[in-house]
């Protein structure tokens, strides 16, 4: 297990909740068509838990998780990531902030002419790190079930597998934090609790922070919290006893999260 430092590259301090953002409001467009789409948003996100953020489509949730990202510019509030403040940033001192974070979105960004393993040593790369780059790629690729697809190109991978290898790259420089949407969403029941298993084990092992926006039911048992979105506006934030209690019970049973 990697010990955790205090200080992450960049300067971030990891003592701070991974995580704090306060009175966060956010709009899209200009003049009469400026729209607002997130509402007065707070929260915390203490290091070392497994947050996932569920709600309709279109409530919000890709927003808050590319502004948490800084793909996107904070308009009105305060979102600190890794015990810094991020509205305000330079372009520069942004790029920074992201070197800290491991992004897994739906679509998998993969180069095509570079193979399984080459496509996680480039995450590699952008930290300057090239020390035995082939063998981190190939032992965070077995992690996730690609042991004997790491010489591979995307073309010659299922749609589950491209998927693994996203995930693969997001988690291989060991982020403090990794922001997901919809990770499981290509991958069958099994792939699925696989990865899931993975995250868990990370955040509880290596202290870190994931927030993962879903709409798979069958993942919600490795949450420390359940955040509901809805409209732009935080509705709940409860553990998982919590969020089935208080959802409508033809809509969640237990037994769905027993895979």
């Amino acid at each position: 297990m990697i010990e955790p430092s205090s200080i992450a590259p960049g300067g971030l301090t990891l003592e701070a909740p991974a995580v704090r953002i306060q009175n966060l409001n956010y709009f899209f467009g200009q003049g009469d068509l400026r729209k607002q789409v997130l509402f007065d948003i707070n929260l915390v996100l203490p290091r070392g838990q497994i947050v996932i953020m569920t709600g309709p489509s279109g409530s919000g949730k890709t927003t808050l998780l590319t502004l948490i990202g800084a793909l996107r510019t904070v308009q009105n509030g305060s979102l600190e990531v890794l015990g810094q403040e991020i509205v305000g940033l330079s372009k520069s001192q942004l790029v920074e902030v992201r070197r800290n974070i491991g992004f897994i979105f739906q679509a998998h960004n993969l180069f095509d002419s570079l193979t399984a393993s080459q496509n996680v040593e480039m995450a590699i790369e952008l930290t300057h790190d090239w020390k035995e780059k082939r063998q981190r790629a190939v032992d965070v690729l077995s992690q996730v079930g690609l042991g004997d697809r790491v010489d591979y190109k995307p073309k010659a991978l299922s749609g589950g597998q491209k998927q693994r290898v996203a995930i693969a790259r997001a988690l291989v420089n060991q982020p403090p934090l990794i922001l997901a949407d919809e990770p499981t969403a290509a991958l069958d029941k099994k792939s699925g609790r696989d990865v899931v298993t993975l995250m868990q084990k990370l955040a509880k092992e290596e202290d870190r922070t994931i927030l993962m926006v879903t709409h798979d039911n069958r993942i919600l048992d490795v949450a420390d919290r359940i955040i509901t979105l809805v409209d732009g506006r935080l509705e709940s934030d409860d553990n998982l006893d919590q969020f089935v209690v208080s959802h409508d019970p033809k809509a969640l049973d237990r037994r769905m999260f027993i895979i």
